[in-house]
């Protein structure tokens, strides 16, 4: 059998596009991913807080967000749960019951010998949201079956306080 020898002085040519459509994909899925990331959060006016703490929660904990809308509309990923002009919390009430039950771990209460969901709800409300419908969520959490009695609410820091931490950072 003879082997054809290769002359080493020709170039070898390399087909670029499979390479280029593995990028291409990489990017689709990088960008899909950190859009669905912040699913959860809607662009709101937070009220701007005199001591903030970054917010880093751990993405291995079930922590339910509700957004409130100026106008008492609540929304939780792109889904709105509340209409004020209806005035109906039961999608509120359904969406609770069932983040309640995906939290975990549960803490026995001792004064009422039952065992509650231990993370938060975090609310983000518009700094312009009336207070009666961050009321109206607080109520629906104490109903039996969610008993979610951990609440955070979202707020922004001091744009000024910000540009200074971040100017020593660097």
């Amino acid at each position: 059998m003879k082997l054809m020898k290769t002359n080493s002085d020709q170039p070898i040519e390399m087909d670029m596009t499979p390479m280029i459509d593995v990028v291409f994909q990489l990017i689709i899925f990088f960008v899909l991913i950190t859009d669905m990331s912040q699913s959860d959060l809607e662009e709101l006016k937070l009220p701007i807080a005199k001591n903030a703490v970054q917010d880093k929660p751990d993405p291995k904990v079930v922590r339910p967000v509700l957004n409130v809308l100026p106008d008492g509309t609540m929304i939780t990923k792109r889904r709105e749960l509340y209409d004020p002009e209806n005035d109906d919390m039961i999608e509120v009430e359904r969406y609770l019951v069932d983040q309640a039950n995906r939290m975990k771990p549960w803490k026995m209460d001792p004064d009422l010998g039952v065992a509650l969901p231990d993370n938060p709800l975090l609310i983000r409300a518009d700094k312009n949201t009336e207070f009666k419908y961050i009321q109206k969520i607080m109520e629906v959490c104490g109903k039996k079956g969610i008993q979610i009695w951990k609440l955070q609410l979202a707020a922004s820091e001091d744009p000024a306080k910000v540009a200074a931490r971040e100017a020593a950072e660097e």
